[in-house]
């Protein structure tokens, strides 16, 4: 039998409010047993640093004209995450094999090959006197890759352990949204992409126009009215960008100034159905199934919390193609990224691979991540 790893999964999404922290218990193939996990909120100070610094870095310029602001919010950022990772450590007294630390990203361009995410593993090493796996991006993009997305591996894991009914698509709506289309138990039939737009578009509109972080179920957006001329219009541009091939995007590939003249439901009611279609259009069209064939699929990540994208997403879909939330199969959709990192470290370490080219469009299969002993 393989050996078991404890690993501690730490996960920070573009929505920059906290960190998903998982820990789980695996051999890094088909063993797999979550045993911990709980949302560790930023304070305000480190919330508004991150929204601040990701608004002024636009380009890999502006990484080094802000090295300083950067460099400065990655202490603190990792201070958190020490903070969180010994208060899980005494209070569920499991021991900890390693760490798998993802930093938070910053910036992400799927054209120039770069991803950036802050987050000094040293440092989270010397202080929790742990092994500590991070860069996970580095590898793939050295080979080839765009650096995302990394959780398909996990996605199959978790339709295979749960003897989930295949071909399934495992769609996760963070801020982008991205599905990985499992047909088997082999990684390297695995085919996964970024689709577009998940909440980011409209965790930004409430930002602006209320002191909300989100639109808790879609509320909001439920009273709204869309505006079918500025939607069919936004459609059309959104086309344009899409038809570049984009494997993956960063959510400064996406703005909203198509919605600046509609009142804030209204607003929202029309970024709902402008990510609903994005993502079924992206599902149809990348993912060739005939009309007689069915297609199941499975959400996760926050956005399966808005009522309203879910609506909007199910009454588009033909009648082969069913729509679900993982928590329908007793996994907690909230972290399923956060345990896709642990389970990457333990992969990691193991020299196993973590990203193929029907994932991520490396060059070969490849490892990733750097393990850091720093104690």
């Amino acid at each position: 039998m393989e050996k078991l790893y404890t690993s501690l999964g730490l996960m920070s999404g573009t929505s920059m409010d906290g960190v998903d922290a998982s820990l789980i218990r695996s051999d890094g193939e088909n063993n797999y047993e979550p045993l911990f996990d709980k949302y560790f909120e930023y304070d305000e100070v480190i919330y508004l640093d991150l929204l601040n610094l990701r608004d002024k870095i636009n380009s890999t310029k502006d990484l080094t004209t802000n090295s300083y602001q950067i460099s400065e919010l990655e202490r603190k950022i990792t201070l958190f995450h020490v903070k969180i990772s010994k208060e899980i450590i005494k209070n569920t007294r499991i021991d900890i094999d390693l760490i798998g630390f993802h930093g938070q990203t910053i910036f992400h361009n799927a054209q120039e090959k770069i991803s950036r995410q802050i987050g000094d593993g040293n440092l989270l090493s010397s202080l929790l006197k742990k092994d500590v796996v991070y860069k996970f991006r580095e590898n793939d993009i050295l080979n080839g890759g765009q650096g995302a997305p990394l959780t398909p591996i996990f996605h199959n894991l978790l339709v295979n352990q749960n003897q989930i009914e295949k071909p399934a698509c495992v769609l996760n709506v963070g801020g982008i949204a991205n599905i990985s289309l499992v047909v088997s138990k082999n990684n390297q039939d695995l085919k996964s992409f970024d689709v577009g737009p998940g909440n980011c578009l409209l965790d930004e509109w409430v930002r602006r126009h209320t002191k909300m972080k989100y639109d808790k179920n879609g509320e909001a957006s439920n009273i709204g009215r869309t505006c079918e001329v500025i939607l069919n219009q936004a459609i059309d541009n959104f086309d344009n960008i899409s038809n570049q091939k984009k494997l993956s995007f960063d959510i400064k590939d996406f703005d909203l100034s198509f919605v600046k003249g509609l009142s804030y439901e209204d607003g929202l009611s029309t970024l709902v159905d402008f990510t609903a279609i994005i993502i079924y259009q992206s599902i149809l069209e990348l993912i060739k199934i005939k009309e007689n064939e069915k297609l199941l699929i499975i959400v996760c990540g926050g956005g399966r919390k808005n009522l309203s994208l879910m609506e909007s997403i199910k009454k588009r879909l033909p009648k082969n193609i069913s729509l679900k939330t993982i928590d329908d199969y007793k996994i907690d959709g909230d972290f399923i990224e956060s345990q896709a990192f642990a389970y990457l470290a333990i992969r990691s370490v193991l020299k196993k691979e973590i990203s193929y080219p029907s994932t991520t469009d490396v060059q070969k299969p490849c490892s990733g991540g750097v393990l850091v002993k720093n104690y």
